[in-house]
């Protein structure tokens, strides 16, 4: 009777044991996992498999939803909002060092702001470099030829560009700001507008989206075509409207086409309804982007 009391006890307590045993082993798995951070799903977990994007008709987005589909990232989802809502994200997750994945391009005022890294993209779908091209409406050279001269002259660098973004992202009021950069860089205005002649009172148009980098510049050059005697109306709008106002003539001009890829799919849609001036900014980016305090190196490492 006493043998099978204390064979009644020994049974439970040996169950116990081991599955204390595998409770532990699973902890160290668990722990093993999390402390050397390369269980792909962590990284979806850690930012909930989302991906911050910006505007739905932005050509960064398409590209996005593109690598999405040719790396196999099944669980997870791109973000629609706005350039504003994309960069409050971040700064909210950045400041309390929290993980995140956003659409980025460069140039951009986070990457002065922020220490941020491009996600490797080994399979190329967001492309090599890009640039910042000039595009018009049909006949604009005919109508306005000082005009078209000075957009036709208009180059700068990322640094110029940046040096705006950030005084605007800092509280100036875009207006004051690009005034201002024009005012301390007339070497380079001077250029813009070598051999462009003063008008009185011709209007012109320009259309932009409401990216931070697009502000920078159609701002400045809206400053330059004031003191050539134009009225200048700054027309906000999203990428698509903005191509098809070009094309139709109901804008003149634009500083903010992304080629070869953002703008892609606008450019062939609209192709002979305007014209290309070319590029204004060469060695645009774009990309998915990350903090430099997240331990991730590539879009692959997102895989499941």
């Amino acid at each position: 009777m006493k043998k099978k009391w204390m064979s009644a006890l020994i049974v439970p307590v040996l169950a116990l044991g081991l599955a204390a045993c595998g409770s532990d082993e699973a902890s160290s798995e668990k722990s093993k996992t999390d402390d050397n951070g390369a269980s792909q799903s962590s990284v979806g977990e850690s930012v909930d498999y989302k991906i911050i994007g910006i505007d739905p008709g932005a050509g960064i987005m398409k590209a996005t939803a593109s690598a999405i589909e040719e790396y196999e990232l099944n669980d997870w989802e791109l973000v629609e909002g706005s350039g504003a809502a994309m960069t409050a994200a971040l700064k909210k997750a950045y400041d309390k060092e929290e993980p995140i994945i956003i659409t980025g391009w460069t140039p951009h005022w986070m990457f002065s702001k922020f220490d941020l890294k491009y996600l490797d993209d080994p399979k190329g779908v967001y492309g090599k470099e890009e640039n910042i091209n000039t595009i018009t409406r049909l006949g604009l050279a005919e109508d306005q030829p000082n005009a078209y001269k000075f957009l036709d002259q208009f180059n700068w660098t990322a640094d110029d560009m940046g040096s705006v973004m950030v005084s605007i992202t800092d509280g100036e009021d875009p207006e004051a700001a690009a005034r201002a950069w024009v005012d301390e860089n007339s070497d380079k205005v001077a250029q813009w507008t070598e051999g462009v002649e003063e008008v009185d009172g011709d209007e012109i148009n320009i259309g932009y989206v409401a990216w931070d980098s697009e502000i920078a510049s159609t701002n400045v050059i809206a400053q330059v075509l004031t003191d050539l005697g134009y009225k200048v109306k700054l027309s906000q709008l999203e990428a698509g409207p903005l191509w098809a106002g070009v094309a139709d003539g109901s804008l003149d001009a634009s500083v903010a086409a992304w080629l070869p890829v953002t703008h892609a799919d606008y450019a062939a849609k609209f192709e002979g309804k305007f014209d290309d001036l070319g590029d204004n900014m060469k060695g645009t980016k774009i990309g998915l982007v990350v903090p430099k305090y997240m331990d991730i190196g590539s879009i692959e490492d997102l895989k499941e």
